[in-house]
């Protein structure tokens, strides 16, 4: 689904933070990405979303009629017009933070509306941010499995093969994260451009000779498929939502494309494609039922079976990329929010800053998607997995984009739940045509899903009583360098940085220097980093100063959501501000505490376990704050929690 993703940025230094562009020729240019990263998921959905529809309305090669053809048709085609053209393209896509968009910075935009509630808004934003991850791991799974069985029509002889080539591409796809994405990223725009032009080309022939099948476009065809079908209908639903999953990169890759590009290339380009190649199957499956086999590659003449299953793999594999670059941006973005522990984020270019490569999240996503192709090895089997955590996610987006269009446009409360009710209520009975799919695999993003949040809300809830802990047991700042400049103890020449996420209190390894070494530099810092609520701070905001005494200052260092904290990087920007800064003099001093579970915690004990397990996990401050590991002094304090 969603792909906040990291590869966008190669293809797109047009854009401004706003969704807007310089020049024609950047606008090009970002309608051409956003087709290759925004619209790989949602692209690839023909391969199976129409049969699985056809399937689940009990449709088999004896049994199928042209009325449930063109209404299952009918449901696809305007699921595609109302849940993604009208909430996503012409509604969401309006509700950007600072020009970000997705799951996330939809809820820190939320969050920063609200007064009260707060804390419903953050549990929102874990649980989409959660369930993002179940599809992170079976969009890989499914939309490549879907594209290699395409060689079954060649020949039967290759259906042993299917998974094991299937598994070769998934490995070599994880195993190339690491370079980066930059190189691979231009080829995927031009690429898709081709696909949907192709898959729109190849229905047109079926679609002249059975058009009939145009009645679809009719949503009355919809309405009555439900009305007759009951159950049935209801079921169906369930199979319909695989075409509209990909919804959500539409507006998580907001702030990589711009508003403009990825409308205009879902209005005139996609949505036309997808809407023909839709029709097309339906055409052929009302010409000859047996096409329900795999419509999608029938529509195909002998000959250009092999080229379009490598055209289909290549999109497919297109269309993970993008979910696996999302899943690193979506991590960075819930670390910079407090929601997960500090990963080793490394960048894998030197000019885009979104372009980045977390090893430990690609080593579990690709650990999951593995067990996911070798516990189902089909398509069909996959697809009842698959839209249970989508459509969880956009239940939860259009309730924290009713709390934005109420508190951040100030419309009437009246009128925003008038405009996200109908969608809201669509989204409902996705999700709960979904859940009947529970036992038959939908159990898997579920308890995927169930994993993430309980780690997230964990890591939140400890972090905060750590600190609140920790600040019974700090000393005030202010009093102490009173006393330290009244009695100054020895001086040693330099100057010493203290890292500190409480600028009020004095750090513990100040405290502790002074202790054990009795002794102070000739300057001293007080440092803290903090996480702005917006994807992004203005460079001229990046760092606060100020003066405590002749030898003590306090230094605030401003980061968004989306951004990588570099501290000797941005210390720069302070010796414009008049600190006489030198890395080779300087001692940053951090804190490493040992975590003890206490008797009473306010967690239960197994969440105090979690929580210190989570936290000795966590990477090394001075990593992630790309502090010169050689400048860095550390002391450690033990703390029961």
């Amino acid at each position: 689904m969603s792909s906040e993703s990291a590869v966008a940025a190669a293809e797109t230094p047009a854009a401004n933070g706003h969704g807007e562009t310089h020049s024609t020729a950047g606008f090009k240019a970002l309608m051409l990405g956003s087709i290759g990263v925004v619209y790989g998921d949602i692209g690839t959905s023909p391969l199976y979303a129409l049969r699985e529809a056809i399937v689940a309305a009990g449709g088999t090669a004896d049994s199928v009629t042209e009325l449930a053809v063109l209404g299952v048709l009918s449901l696809i085609l305007w699921a595609l017009i109302v849940v993604v053209t009208l909430k996503y393209v012409l509604i969401l896509l309006r509700a950007d933070n600072n020009g970000e968009g997705g799951t996330l910075a939809l809820m820190a935009l939320a969050q920063r509306a609200v007064t009260r509630g707060a804390g419903t808004i953050v549990m929102l934003g874990i649980i989409s941010g959660a369930l993002f991850y179940g599809d992170a791991v079976i969009t890989p799974a499914l939309s490549v499995l879907s594209a290699v069985e395409g060689i079954k029509l060649v020949t039967s002889a290759f259906e042993p093969y299917v998974v094991p080539i299937t598994v070769i591409i998934l490995v070599v796809l994880f195993a190339v994260q690491s370079r980066g994405t930059a190189r691979v990223a231009a080829f995927f725009g031009p690429v898709m451009c081709i696909w949907f032009a192709i898959i729109a080309i190849a229905a047109l022939p079926q679609i002249m000779r059975h058009p009939e099948v145009l009645l679809a476009l009719n949503p009355l065809y919809a309405v009555s498929f439900m009305i007759h079908h009951g159950m049935i209908g209801f079921v169906t639903l369930g199979a319909v939502f695989l075409a509209v999953t990909g919804a959500e990169a539409l507006y998580a890759d907001l702030g990589h494309f711009g508003k403009l590009p990825i409308q205009t290339a879902w209005l005139f380009i996609v949505l036309p494609s997808l809407a023909l190649n839709y029709l097309g199957q339906g055409a052929l499956i009302i010409a000859d039922p047996k096409g329900i086999e795999n419509p999608f590659f029938l529509m195909f003449p002998d000959w250009a079976l092999i080229p379009m299953v490598a055209l289909a793999t290549l999109a497919t594999v297109i269309a993970s990329q993008a979910v696996i670059t999302g899943a690193y941006s979506l991590t960075r973005q819930a670390i910079q929010l407090g929601l997960m522990p500090r990963l080793e984020i490394r960048h894998t270019s030197e000019t885009h800053s979104g372009q980045i490569y977390i090893p430990r999240i690609n080593r579990l996503l690709f650990i999951a998607v593995m067990l996911l192709v070798l516990l189902f090895r089909s398509s069909s089997a996959l697809a009842s997995a698959y839209g249970i955590s989508v459509t969880g996610t956009m239940v939860v987006t259009a309730m924290m984009g009713f709390v934005v269009i109420w508190r951040v446009w100030r419309w009437s409360p009246i009128a925003a739940g008038a405009l996200i009710a109908p969608f809201l209520f669509l989204d409902l009975i996705f999700l709960a045509a979904n859940l009947l799919k529970v036992f038959e695999g939908g159990w898997v993003p579920l308890a995927l899903g169930a994993v993430v949040m309980l780690l997230m809300y964990t890591w939140r809830r400890g972090s905060r009583l750590l600190f609140e802990k920790s600040r019974k047991l700090e000393f005030p700042l202010t009093e102490l360098v009173a006393m330290l400049e009244k009695r100054p103890p020895q001086r040693v020449p330099g100057t010493a940085v203290f890292l500190t996420s409480d600028p009020a209190s004095a750090p513990t390894a100040l405290m502790h220097s002074l202790k054990h070494y009795k002794v102070l530099h000739e300057k001293n810092v007080i440092l803290t980093i903090e996480i702005a609520q917006t994807p992004r701070v203005d460079p001229a905001e990046r760092v606060r100063m100020e003066q405590l005494s002749a030898t003590f200052s306090k230094v605030i260092l401003r980061f968004g959501f989306m951004e990588s904290p570099n501290v000797p990087k941005t210390l720069a920007i302070a010796r414009k501000l008049g600190w006489q800064f030198d890395i080779m003099s300087t001692s940053f001093f951090l804190s490493r505490r040992a975590l003890k579970p206490a008797a009473h915690s306010g967690m239960p004990r197994w969440q105090d376990l979690l929580f210190i397990a989570l936290s000795r996990n966590s990477n090394d401050a001075t990593d992630y704050f790309q502090i010169p590991t050689g400048r860095v002094v550390e002391v450690g304090t033990q703390v029961t929690i």
